[in-house]
């Protein structure tokens, strides 16, 4: 069972939603400068379902309204341990930024900093170590952390891609 995409539509209204970045953008045009607001936003129901978005739009509400409807879009689901921490190490890329997500023991909290840690909260994530790699861009960090997650397999999933028991994975 791989990691899917959740319908929106079949979703109760329970997502919580967190602005990562409100950022204006210039177009240059023969008349002068035409200003618009860019807005990234996380959204999750902190038990294991998380999303992103973006959206411009000419005022900053109407942006932030954009990015959450996006960003229900674009959910997907992330299997976590005893319901606070990922199974295992793992990478995600988007453009240059690098994130690194590790697990850790219970108590820990989440050891992140700006967008990771808005989108580990936001997807239920409680006892996690992280470190960012190369570029520092936001969006360019939450999708990072998403693909991160993505990655991320249970001890069943990877006992049924082995064909394998999961007594035999765990040693």
């Amino acid at each position: 069972m791989q990691n899917k995409h959740i319908d929106p539509k079949k979703q109760e209204k329970t997502l919580e939603e967190a602005v990562v970045e409100i950022k204006a953008v210039v177009k240059v045009n023969k008349g002068g400068r035409q200003r618009r607001f860019s807005a990234t936003v996380v959204v999750g129901d902190r038990k294991g379902q998380v999303g992103l978005g973006i959206g411009k739009a000419a005022e900053v509400p109407d942006a932030i309204k954009k990015a959450i409807q996006a960003a229900n879009k674009n959910l997907v689901k992330i299997p976590l341990v005893d319901g606070r921490t990922i199974a295992h190490e793992s990478y995600g890329t988007s453009g240059a930024a690098k994130v690194m997500l590790k697990p850790a023991s219970e108590g820990t909290g989440i050891i992140a900093g700006g967008a990771v840690r808005a989108v580990l909260e936001l997807a239920g994530v409680r006892d996690i170590l992280s470190k960012s790699l190369g570029s520092r861009t936001k969006l360019n960090m939450a999708t990072a952390t998403i693909n991160a997650l993505k990655q991320t397999k249970t001890v069943e999933q990877v006992a049924a891609l082995r064909g394998k028991t999961e007594s035999e994975i765990l040693g």
